[in-house]
Order: C-alpha cells, then structure tokens, then sequence
C-alpha cells in the first residue's frame, strides 16, 4: 500500500447484498423517487436487490433532488449541463428499429444510442425534478423499443453494441420501474432476449478468436451489461455471473488482465498500467467508464468490486488520469496473442493517441474513492474536476465515443 493511501472502514471487499436480503431490501423504498405515481410498498424492493439500483440508489437520487431545488453548485452547474441537452427534451420522439446493426453493410446503431441517451436523461430529470412530462418521454422511448427491436446484428461489432447498449437501456430503465406508464415486463423480456445472449455468448466465446484477441472494452461492456440484466430482471445468476467474471474472467476485461502492471510514482501514488493504454487514449477513458459503471451498480448491490484485489482499478485510474493529465507515466511491453491462432503482437510504450480526451467518467470516480472512502486520489481528482460539470450523451460530439457513457456524473454523483 502507497503512503499517500490510508485504510478506511469502507475499503474491505463488502457484501452488503448480504445484509439487503437479511433486512428485506426494503431501504430503496423508502424514498419516492420523480412522482407521486411512486408508492414505497413492503414489495417494492425484492429479497436479494435493491432498486434503484444500477448507475443511481435512492439517495444519489435524492440527494441531487435536493441540492438542485436549493440551487447549490456544483449539483445546479451539472442539472444545467443535463437540462441544456436536445436529448434531454420531453419533445424527443423515439425512432424504434426492428434491427440494430453495428459493423459491416447497413449499420444504423446511431439511431439507438441517441434514443438512449434521450431515455437516460429524460428519466434523470423526471426523478430529480418530477416533472411528469419527461418521465412519460422516457416511457415512450422504451416502451417502443421494448415492442420494436428484435435483434441486433453486423460483424464482431454486434458484440460492442449488445454489451454498451445493454447496460445503458438497462440503466435508464432502472430509473422508470416506478413508472406506472412503463411496461417493465416488455423491457425485460427485450433484454433478455436479445441483449444476454450476444453478451454471454462474447464472454463464453469470445467471437472464436484467442481470448486474449479483444481489448478489456469489449468485455466489460458485455459484463455490465449482463449484471444490469440481472439488477433488472432480479436473477441473481446473471448477476453473480458478472461480479465473477470481473473477479476471476479468463478474458481482458477482469481487474487481472485489465491492469496487467503495477507501480509507484516518485511522489508515491500507486499506479496500475491500463490495458489498452498502449492502443490509445480514448479507448482508455473510455474503460474508465465501463468499469466505473460496472464497480458502481455492484456497490449499490453491496458487492464492493471497487476495492477488489488491494483496489487495482483505482491504480489504473490513477495511471490513465495521470497520463492524460500532461505526465509521464511508466509503461511496461505489452505482449498479447491475437486473431484465432494467438499470433503474438506487442506494445511498448504509452501510446499519445487522442491523449486528454474529454470523456464524462471522472466524477463517479473521484467521489467514490475520496468522499466515500477518503483516499487521496490526486490525479482522479484532478481529471473531475478538469471536465466538470460533466455532460453526456449528445456533449460530446455524434459519433459513438461520445455516447459510451451515459454521463451526468457531477449532478448524480457529487458529494
């Protein structure tokens, strides 16, 4: 352990799924969330899961609700961001397809994640501000892509779009299970019809190819995606299938492989070499967010993958928001097997491609680790508050990089 990290009592992998089942998993109930069409009954929350549950519990909800009516930064500065975004409009009119296509001929996936990102944030202002007419927007985005869509397609890039739409839709609905408008039962029949099984076939198989051939992104967004499903769909298979990939998975996208080397700066900050850091910046980032997303819909399950194994993410947090901050981090050769035969291929230094790139997954970072658990997280912290407040879906250019994550973290997540 670096000096510059203290113990806290938080920091030990929890189970606090345990303690949900042994009190009922009432908790979440407790507060009505967005509208009055909420009541916070003895079955609202089953046994083994608590909702809302994923990206945001009750009190992230609540507390933005609070901090935002009382126009207190940087909660407003974030509801701003949120409430300035066209896809944020209770005008937005979904535009279902009955085929997702990304990869090769005819590819349309654009079309479902600006849909999405409309769903997300118009779910996020009817909980934090109750307004009734983007709760019933949400609705009738997914609503119509619960009846619409049947099956998502294209080249080894369908994989990418089951995984990060996945955990998305299952995110934004999340957020509308208390709606009386929503049909949650469609919903999860979409998600488990269509969505699992392109991700657990990815994390079974891995296309055919060598399991080291896909980058640590395409398992982790297959990943989230199968334990949003199983948060959604309250099947602790799926669920538990998820936390134990990340723990012990063969491919990339476990905490293992996905930060193969660890080390310490000559300030003594613990660091943990990303595994695409040597690909590029983006698609580093861009893992930030997917197992930020991952590590946070867990704890709000009560598993505490964020601390897993001495808190190597946070090290690899570190690392990536350090290089992307201007400094030099060290890099050690990266050899991995490739295509179906695992030819060999390798990197050997840090790669500067699109080198502090503007991406909203910082602040679920930062406030984890320093308000939750209050460790010195100097570069994260540094990153949160470079970008923020952080926007989302439609800030941060068209094409699908700047839909990776759904974002908002500075409204939801500040503390």
């Amino acid at each position: 352990m670096s000096r510059r990290e203290h113990h806290h009592p938080h920091t030990g992998e929890l189970s606090r799924r345990g303690l949900l089942k042994t009190a009922g998993g009432l908790t979440a109930a407790a507060i009505a969330v967005g509208s009055a069409s909420v009541a916070p009954t003895a079955d609202a929350a089953p046994a083994s899961f608590t909702h809302p549950g994923m990206l945001h519990n009750a009190g992230d909800i609540n507390r933005a609700k609070v901090r935002v009516a009382a126009g207190t930064d940087p909660w407003l500065s974030g509801w701003n961001r949120l409430t300035a975004n066209s896809h944020a409009q209770s005008t937005w009119t979904p535009n279902p397809q009955a085929t997702i296509i990304r990869g090769g001929t005819g590819e349309n996936y654009g079309i479902l994640y600006n849909d999405i990102a409309a769903a997300y944030q118009n779910a996020l202002r009817w909980n934090v501000a109750g307004t009734a007419a983007h709760g019933d927007c949400a609705v009738r985005i997914l609503n119509a892509w619960a009846s619409t869509l049947t099956t998502v397609t294209g080249n080894a890039d369908r994989f990418l779009a089951a995984g990060i739409y996945g955990w998305q839709l299952a995110n934004a609905a999340e957020l509308l299970r208390s709606h009386t408008g929503f049909d949650l039962a469609a919903f999860r029949q979409l998600m488990v019809k269509v969505f699992y099984p392109l991700n657990n076939q990815f994390l079974t198989g891995h296309n055919d190819a060598c399991i080291t051939n896909y980058w640590a992104n395409w398992d982790l967004c297959n990943m989230a995606s199968i334990m949003a499903i199983g948060i959604l769909t309250d099947d602790a298979a799926k669920y538990d299938q998820a936390v134990t990939y990340v723990k012990s998975g063969a491919g990339n996208g476990s905490i293992a492989h996905a930060v193969p080397y660890l080390s310490t700066d000559s300030d003594g900050y613990a660091l943990g070499q990303w595994q695409e850091s040597g690909r590029d910046q983006a698609h580093s980032i861009m893992g930030m967010g997917q197992l930020g997303a991952l590590c946070e819909m867990a704890w709000n399950q009560g598993d505490d993958l964020y601390s897993y194994d001495n808190r190597r993410f946070m090290k690899a947090a570190q690392y990536v928001a350090k290089y992307n901050l201007g400094q030099d981090v060290p890099y050690t050769t990266y050899t991995w097997g490739s295509s179906q035969n695992c030819a060999q291929q390798s990197q050997t230094a840090v790669s500067p491609s699109s080198r502090g790139q503007v991406r909203p997954v910082w602040a679920m970072l930062h406030y984890h680790y320093n308000r939750r658990l209050y460790l010195d997280d100097q570069y994260i912290a540094q990153m949160c508050h470079s970008v923020a407040p952080e926007g989302g879906g439609g800030d941060y250019g068209s094409t699908s990089g700047g839909y990776d994550q759904l974002g908002f973290g500075t409204l939801m997540y500040a503390k």
